[in-house]
């Protein structure tokens, strides 16, 4: 019989199910409450009258371990200095969408050799998360494969469908069933609409095809997040975080019937995906703030050990310690004085 299935796949590897993982990788009682606590705090950020501001900072991706404990350790003394004003969520990033080709992130290729050990990926990932955890660290990643989240979803504090992804229905319907608030990116266009939409479909019920923690094909069904908001990164048409956007994006959000909250992610277009501009697209967004702004209840900023990126792929041997090979990134000290000023701006808003 003709062969008509599987005729350009090479191999099917078997991956421990995500209830082997979760057993083999437990999150503790602690760690538990921690989850939830941050998670409630991050709810409250976004949707109440809460004053303090939302910081998801930390570097574009996780490659490094030793290094990412390094940043980890560095940004926990931090958020605790400043956290009566600015609650701090570092970037856990183990996945990373390519426009061609490229590094897909840890979690597909942990050994950053094109080997492509998800398995070895996937513990790296849960190990990490609970590392930063127990750091006092509130967790943020952006969730690209629909399986990730019933392997890592329950050490995660808050996450984020990205520009690339905001349209699919695949991750709108994944986003429905996440425990946790999530920010949905305006298009690669700079379309509004397309995190409005998702936002929209993300707090409906579904029932769409998934995996089980058992690893079986399954039909997953969910009640909707009703915990889903906005993230502006500009766009192929510019930035999208002045005074002026701002309000548009209010008013379609009030349109849409949703609440007027907004979190800006202060690189990619909105930098000109130029990183030592995030500093200055942040000290506007404080100016807007001072000027009376309500609904820009956060921020983003990509940050590392060390300033800007390196190529990649190269010989491991190679890398530069603490730099990123996805995004270029402020490095630590321009991040360490961005955070101070950032509590030091907000304190009119505490009298």
């Amino acid at each position: 019989m003709q062969r008509t299935s599987d005729i350009n796949v090479v191999e099917t590897r078997a991956l421990p199910s995500p209830a082997d993982l979760l057993a083999e990788l437990p999150k503790t009682e602690a760690q538990a409450d921690f989850v939830t606590r941050a998670r409630r705090e991050i709810h409250r950020l976004i949707f109440t009258d809460d004053k303090r501001f939302l910081l998801l900072v930390g570097p574009c991706s996780i490659h490094d371990l030793e290094a990412g404990r390094d940043y980890a350790r560095r940004l926990a003394a931090l958020a605790r200095e400043v956290e009566n004003r600015v609650m701090i969520v570092m970037r856990v990033y183990f996945e990373k969408p390519r426009t061609t080709v490229g590094w897909k992130g840890l979690i597909m290729d942990p050994r950053l050799d094109g080997s492509h050990d998800i398995a070895t990926g996937l513990r790296l990932a849960r190990t990490f998360l609970r590392d930063v955890l127990d750091l006092g660290l509130p967790t943020a990643t952006e969730l690209l494969d629909p399986i990730t989240p019933q392997y890592i979803a329950d050490l995660i504090c808050w996450s984020a469908i990205g520009a690339r992804t905001a349209e699919s229905q695949t991750h709108r319907q994944m986003a429905s069933g996440l425990s946790m608030p999530l920010g949905f990116k305006n298009g690669t266009d700079g379309s509004i609409a397309t995190a409005i939409n998702a936002i929209k479909a993300a707090a409906q019920p579904h029932t769409f095809l998934g995996i089980n923690l058992d690893g079986s094909a399954s039909a997953i069904v969910t009640r909707g997040n009703p915990d889903c908001h906005i993230v502006l990164r500009g766009g192929a048409t510019g930035p999208n975080y002045s005074p002026a956007h701002l309000a548009q994006t209010e008013q379609l959000l009030a349109k849409a019937g949703l609440m007027k909250s907004i979190l800006v992610d202060c690189s990619h277009d909105n930098s000109t995906k130029q990183p030592e501009r995030q500093p200055e697209v942040m000290r506007e967004l404080l100016a807007q703030i001072a000027a009376g702004s309500t609904s820009l209840m956060g921020a983003m900023i990509e940050s590392n050990i060390g300033a800007g990126s390196q190529a990649f792929p190269q010989p491991k041997a190679q890398l530069r310690y603490g730099v990123s090979i996805t995004d270029a990134c402020i490095d630590w000290p321009t991040t360490e004085n961005l955070v101070r000023e950032i509590h030091k701006a907000l304190a009119p808003r505490f009298k």
